[in-house]
């Protein structure tokens, strides 16, 4: 069975994997809101009962503390694929910018691609999609696909050269590739020039 998450559950989950020897006890709502950052308990609660829901953490039942890994979350490298995802190098999300094709693989839980198949992982370079809250450095997964619909995320090839991760929008004569930043324009292209190449299925943020 295939567990979908948001990227904000993805982000927590990934959290308390990577950080569960860091907490002598299960962490607090208010202990995660604190070390992720984030300043909305209420959100916090709305997303870690997400996670609840799909089995992946659980409440700590009789006691004032928070929440832990369940037994059966995939933690382990046996919930991911034997050979992993390909990895693809970088993506901008800023200016396009050429993807680099290394042929390394990586592990990630098998929950996070589901059923989908033919997927890969680049990492993000620059900040223009700041707002959809993918972040210079994160990792994201891409589902191979050379169609998409409007509002999807995805990876752009454009002039058969240059790669970029944006929202699409896809007109009569027209593919507008929109940035999530306020601060930066849409990039317009006819739509010769543009050929999709996957679209985002998943994310990863490393916490240091």
């Amino acid at each position: 069975m295939s567990i979908t998450l948001t990227r904000r559950q993805q982000e927590i989950y990934e959290f308390l994997v990577e950080n569960a020897d860091r907490f002598p006890h299960p962490p607090t709502l208010a202990e995660l809101c604190d070390a992720m950052n984030l300043s909305s308990r209420g959100s916090m609660h709305k997303q870690v009962q997400a996670l609840i829901e799909a089995g992946l953490v659980e409440p700590m039942n009789g006691q004032r503390r928070g929440i832990r890994l369940t037994r059966q979350a995939p933690v382990t490298p046996d919930s991911a694929s034997t050979e992993g995802l390909p990895f693809l190098g970088k993506i901008a999300a800023g200016r396009p910018l050429e993807a680099v094709t290394d042929q390394q693989h990586m592990q990630i839980p098998g929950w996070m691609t589901g059923d989908r198949s033919d997927c890969y992982i680049l990492t993000v370079s620059g900040d223009s999609m700041i707002d959809e809250g993918i972040l210079d450095g994160d990792l994201v997964i891409i589902e191979q696909t050379s169609t998409a619909r409007n509002g999807d995320i995805i990876v752009a090839l454009v002039d058969e050269s240059e790669a970029t991760l944006k929202r699409i929008e896809q007109k009569p004569g027209e593919v507008i590739l929109h940035p999530a930043n306020s601060t930066m324009e849409s990039m317009h292209y006819s739509p010769d020039r543009v050929r999709i190449q996957g679209r985002l299925v998943g994310q990863l943020r490393t916490y240091h």
